[in-house]
């Protein structure tokens, strides 16, 4: 007897986006602080997408505690995304004060790490142990 198998698209979650928007941010932080050696309108867009991870940082917080309310999983990306706020929160500060000795590795460091959640939340077996499925 042959099992049959359907492929299911499922739409993505609210943490899964907020986390691909933090992603991007961060990426984008990176591009323009190329901008910033190169061009005079590189500091207005790195300060613009500066607020922009922020938000995507406090998004992903909220995205986390909603997520993990009604469905009763597990609070551990809550305390993944109120780390990364921290960082932001560190990076802003870093960013600020012109210590790009510590702001620019601890940027690579968010990205890495960011695209690195980004790809267990994507994982098509991660909604079965989050207990976020559908």
């Amino acid at each position: 007897m042959a099992a049959t198998t359907t492929a299911q698209h499922r739409r993505p979650t609210f943490v899964q986006v907020a986390i691909a928007l933090q992603t991007s941010a961060i990426f984008f932080q990176a591009v323009t602080a190329g901008l910033l050696l190169s061009t005079s309108h590189g500091e207005v867009l790195h300060g613009v997408g500066a607020r922009v991870m922020y938000g995507a940082s406090m998004l992903y917080v909220l995205a986390a505690v909603l997520a993990w309310r009604p469905g009763g999983g597990s609070p551990r990306p809550i305390l993944y995304s109120s780390g990364f706020l921290v960082l932001a929160s560190v990076q802003v500060v870093l960013g600020i004060a012109h210590i790009p000795s510590l702001h620019v590795p601890l940027g690579v460091l968010m990205f890495g790490l960011s695209v690195l959640v980004l790809g267990q939340v994507s994982s098509p077996h991660w909604s079965a142990r989050s207990g976020t499925g559908s």
